[in-house]
């Protein structure tokens, strides 16, 4: 089926709003655009690490506090994000299932004192017969804490979050940037969808 165009332009006009569309919405400059265009449809998700660092951060929503729960490997790869309204052993489980469910299961993880984290691997660890490692090194986490800053430095220029899905679906759409920015975006792994199909089905 033939796509309208604006006039004057090249390209169909569902693509020139998708485009207006991330820039106003998630403050990228035109290379940002430009590098999610050249991504369109045509690549996967690089396959990450074995060795994660795992962490939550906050984000506020409404002034309350909700938690973002994010996991790196120690080459700096996203493997996983979950916003939760809550910071505990059962949204911790969560979002290691989700991460596991999606990458494969790590040989093993690096956390902060965080008791919740701990408890979450553990019972996951009984329930599923896998035997990940649990790791309580100060210095690994700097890693995913100093990762956690990329997100804080474009949410911070926002004028905040009003509502539960708005932040959900703003963070999601950058995050998925960061993993296209980080080249994340070669191999097939178990997620159902590429990056791109991810990202596009946030703005559909």
């Amino acid at each position: 089926m033939r796509q309208e165009k604006l006039k004057g332009c090249h390209f169909p006009k569902t693509l020139v709003y998708q485009c207006v569309y991330w820039y106003l919405r998630y403050a990228l400059s035109y290379r940002d655009i430009e590098e999610l265009m050249l991504e369109r449809g045509s690549k996967k998700k690089r396959t990450v690490g074995t060795s994660w660092r795992m962490d939550e951060t906050y984000i506020k929503i409404r002034a309350k506090s909700y938690y973002l729960y994010r996991a790196v490997d120690k080459e700096r790869n996203t493997i996983d994000f979950l916003l939760t309204a809550k910071r505990d052993k059962k949204a911790a489980k969560r979002f290691l299932a989700k991460a596991i469910n999606n990458n494969g299961i790590p040989e093993k993880i690096n956390i902060d004192k965080s008791g919740a984290n701990k408890a979450a691997i553990e019972e996951y660890n009984k329930e599923n017969d896998t035997s990940i490692e649990i790791r309580q090194v100060k210095y690994l986490n700097n890693i995913v804490e100093q990762d956690h800053r990329g997100i804080k430095r474009i949410t911070k220029h926002m004028l905040g979050f009003k509502e539960f899905y708005s932040a959900l679906v703003t963070l999601n759409g950058i995050e998925l940037v960061r993993m296209l920015k980080k080249n994340q975006v070669e191999t097939l792994v178990k997620s159902k969808n590429n990056t791109a199909e991810l990202f596009y089905s946030l703005i559909s």
